[in-house]
């Protein structure tokens, strides 16, 4: 039996020892590789986009362009737009979120980087969000699976068995669904591509509308036995297995991948965050899904990944920028 990828040394191509030797000067240095990565590493305006015409202030650490004369930092108008920590702990806190397979809590963020609670909250958050503002936008084709993971239904029974409740057909407001969809690599080596929503419910109406929004006319859908994907026969092949019976079908029908992810967002719900509410809901089952795709990456490629998702231009976070100051997201994202 071969030996698993996160076993193998090919994984581990940085660590935390080797960015805590590094100098603020150096990881200063990193970022403008990361950020600027077109041109070398070289500072480019992100008003004109000129590319040689500025000089540097050193005292400040921003660049004055000398054509339009906007001063800009290696920060302006990214995730990290006015931050407050060092480009070292910044740098720390990206790998540790990268080394950890299935998440991690912004507790334990908070003791690994000796910074308060808030601070590691909204930082772990504004990464997230990179994950989310700069995925793709590209339909899935071929074989695509589908399935659903529900979330927010638990209650805790009460101690005596005569006092509990029957709460199995009670409306529950906070229950929700997230529904996956993953894309089938060709050469058979699991799911490359995948896609992730919340709904409130399992339905015909929502499952169409995400399907025609996101899988490409003709592709082939793996699902379970669920009624509410009915409706995809008639503009898809589709294919189903009861996983009453089996967990593949005689023909290779099934929807393991989908499952994969929800074991994976399992982990995180149960073994890091324990208890998510519904309003950043999409922001951590899109982190699951990031870390299925990147499952077979090195952590440092995965960690430079994610570094230049956040000093994306023109990313400056809504929802994270303020957020003790009283700038929260107003409402949950649902549907397609």
């Amino acid at each position: 039996m071969s030996q698993h990828f996160l076993l193998s040394s090919k994984a581990r191509t940085i660590s935390v020892r080797k960015i805590a030797s590094m100098s603020e000067s150096e990881c200063y240095e990193y970022f403008k590789s990361i950020r600027w990565s077109s041109n070398k590493g070289n500072p480019v305006c992100p008003t004109c986009g000129s590319a040689s015409s500025h000089y540097f202030i050193e005292s400040r650490l921003q660049y004055r362009c000398k054509d339009c004369f906007h001063t800009f930092s290696i920060t302006s108008g990214t995730i990290f737009h006015s931050h407050k920590l060092d480009f070292k702990v910044i740098l720390l806190a990206i790998v540790i979120f990268s080394n950890a397979t299935k998440g991690i809590s912004a507790l334990q963020l908070s003791r690994d980087l000796d910074v308060q609670y808030k601070t590691a909250w909204v930082l772990s958050h504004k990464i997230r969000e990179s994950l989310i503002e700069q995925k793709s936008d590209d339909k899935l084709s071929g074989i695509v699976e589908m399935d659903g993971v529900y979330v927010g239904n638990y209650i805790k029974p009460a101690n005596n068995i005569n006092d509990r409740i029957d709460r199995r057909k009670a409306f529950k407001p906070n229950k929700r669904v997230i529904i996956s969809l993953r894309e089938r690599n060709l050469l058979g080596s699991g799911a490359g591509k995948t896609k992730t929503f919340i709904l409130k419910s399992e339905n015909n109406v929502d499952i169409n509308a995400i399907a025609k929004s996101h899988i490409a006319p003709n592709s082939e859908i793996h699902t379970d036995e669920n009624s509410a994907y009915d409706d995809l026969l008639a503009h898809y092949d589709l294919k189903r297995v009861n996983h009453q019976i089996e967990y593949s079908g005689m023909n290779g029908e099934n929807n393991n991948q989908s499952e994969s992810f929800n074991a994976r967002f399992r982990r995180l719900q149960y073994g890091q965050c324990h208890k998510l509410g519904t309003l950043y809901l999409s922001n951590y089952a899109n982190e699951i899904a990031y870390r299925e795709d990147t499952r077979r990456l090195d952590n440092k490629a995965i960690m430079d990944d994610i570094l230049s998702r956040c000093l994306a231009d023109n990313s400056i976070s809504n929802e994270f920028c303020g957020y003790w100051q009283g700038n929260h997201r107003v409402a949950e994202r649902l549907g397609a």
